[in-house]
Parts: structure tokens; C-alpha cells; sequence
């Protein structure tokens, strides 16, 4: 071995033990927290609108419901489950892709639509103005193609939105709810990909529970930050 090798060794161990290895365990601890704690989701498509707009990032609350074995849907303890309203992210079963809905049916629940109107165990939701101030976050042409309304589902009255000129699964069911599973739907009825297309939701396929805007850009308008959106909750209730 020449002296050259000698040197270059002990110089490659102490730069792993001092800037490699630390920096190694700070990324799996880090990782971790965001599987296991704590994540924030970015929002590309307008399903959940008015509500959550294209360019949002969301908190999500991992904690909320349960505790997971990092990287995995295996549940180590759980101590509550999503209650009807919440805004959930959860894995499709149509192909594993991360989405974010609201709860809408619970186990057990019989849920059926009918022109765009939820009906939950045979009995109609309630249906109101909405606050113009919540539409008027869309752009106008969004706006002038759209219906605006309170969906005031028990305890948890959100906005809701139809867009009558797009084709629809306006009318829908009515399907009983299986035990342990969920039936989610988009806020935006018309332009949404949810339960209606591809079925319940598994309990255990549920991440966690979407409570607020960390921030919000308009990607539509040069990226520029929408501010009055920063650490705004989803829901007046939250």
C-alpha cells in the first residue's frame, strides 16, 4: 500500500463519521416525521374547489386519526377515526395516487346523489347560499361557468360548486357504506374523481387529515404567492 492509499483512507472514514453519516440520520429522521407525523400535500387539480385551489400546499396531520410504522400503512395504535366533513388524503384504489377528499359517507352509511344533492340515510342535506367571498377566490371565468352553495352536512357546513356545462355523475347510488371503509367525494361535484368513479375508501389506505393552507401560489399568474391564503384553515370550523 503506498502513501498515497495511507493518507486517503483515514481521511474518507472521518469524512463519512463527520459529514456523511449525520447527514444521512437527519434525512431518515426527517423522512420519517413526514411519513409518520406530519406532511404537507401540493394540490395540482381544481376537485376540491372552492375550498382548496390549485396551487395550495395543505397541512396534513398525520396524528389525527392514528400512529403508522414510518414509510407504511401499518398502524401501530389508533385512537380516533375521520368523522363526516373531514378532508382527508388517502391512496386511490384506483392506482395508488395520493388524493385529497372529503369524507362524505361513514361505515355503514347509505349515501345517494341525486342532481348534485347528497342524500345520507335517507335523509337530504340542506343546502344554502355561500359566502361570495369564498367564490370569488376562483378566477371569473371559473366563476361565470359555476354554481356556488353550503353543503351543511351535520356539525361540518362546507362550500361545495357544479359546473353545469361538464358532463357528470350528478345522480348517483344509493350504496350502503361498507364497514371499514369510506365514501369520499370532491368539493367541486362535477369535476371530481372520487368514490362515485372508483369506489369506498379502505380505512387503512387514509393518511391523515387536511386541516390548513401552509401557503399558495397562482400558478396561473407568473407564480406569485397568494398571500391571503398563507395559515388559512380549510374549514371556517378548523
Amino acid at each position: 500500500m503506498d502513501m498515497k492509499t495511507t493518507t486517503l483512507v483515514p481521511r474518507l472514514r472521518q469524512w463519512w463519521r463527520q459529514e456523511i453519516r449525520p447527514l444521512l440520520i437527519l434525512v431518515v429522521v426527517l423522512c420519517s416525521i413526514r411519513s409518520s407525523l406530519a406532511d404537507w400535500n401540493d394540490v395540482p387539480s381544481g376537485s376540491m374547489n372552492p375550498t382548496i385551489i390549485e396551487g395550495d400546499r395543505i397541512y396534513v396531520n398525520k396524528l389525527a386519526y392514528d400512529l403508522k410504522v414510518p414509510f407504511t400503512t401499518w398502524h401501530l395504535a389508533t385512537w380516533s377515526n375521520p368523522q363526516r366533513g373531514d378532508i382527508v388524503v388517502f391512496y386511490s384504489p384506483h392506482d395508488g395516487t395520493r388524493l385529497v377528499k372529503r369524507v362524505v359517507g361513514l361505515p355503514g352509511d347509505t349515501v345517494e346523489l341525486r342532481n348534485d344533492e347528497l342524500i345520507i340515510n335517507g335523509a337530504p342535506v340542506h343546502y344554502s347560499s355561500l359566502n361570495a367571498d369564498v367564490s370569488d377566490q376562483l378566477p371569473d371565468v371559473e366563476q361565470q361557468q359555476s354554481q356556488f352553495a353550503q353543503e351543511q352536512l351535520p356539525t361540518h357546513p362546507h362550500a361545495v360548486m357544479a359546473i353545469p356545462a361538464l358532463p357528470a355523475k350528478r345522480t348517483f347510488g344509493p350504496i350502503r357504506v361498507p364497514e371499514g371503509q369510506y365514501f369520499m367525494m370532491g368539493d367541486n361535484r362535477d369535476n371530481s374523481f372520487d368514490s362515485r368513479y372508483f369506489g369506498t375508501v379502505a380505512r387503512k389506505e387514509i393518511v391523515g387529515k387536511a386541516t390548513d393552507v401552509v401557503f399558495s401560489i397562482n400558478k396561473s399568474d407568473y407564480w406569485l404567492p397568494r398571500s391571503h391564503r398563507f395559515l388559512q384553515p380549510l374549514d371556517a370550523k378548523d
